[in-house]
């Protein structure tokens, strides 16, 4: 979880946890294109 929210600041995305655990649940697309951008951030 940790590693997975420091990349998101390397993406500079700004989700908060609450958002981005409604978003996988009801959204599972735009949550994989989050995790791919956070993948590539860390890269």
């Amino acid at each position: 979880y940790s590693v997975f929210m420091n990349g998101m600041k390397k993406a500079r995305i700004e989700i908060d946890r609450k958002v981005l655990a409604d978003m996988a649940v009801h959204d599972a697309a735009a949550f994989a294109k989050i995790v791919d951008q956070v993948k590539a951030a860390m890269a």
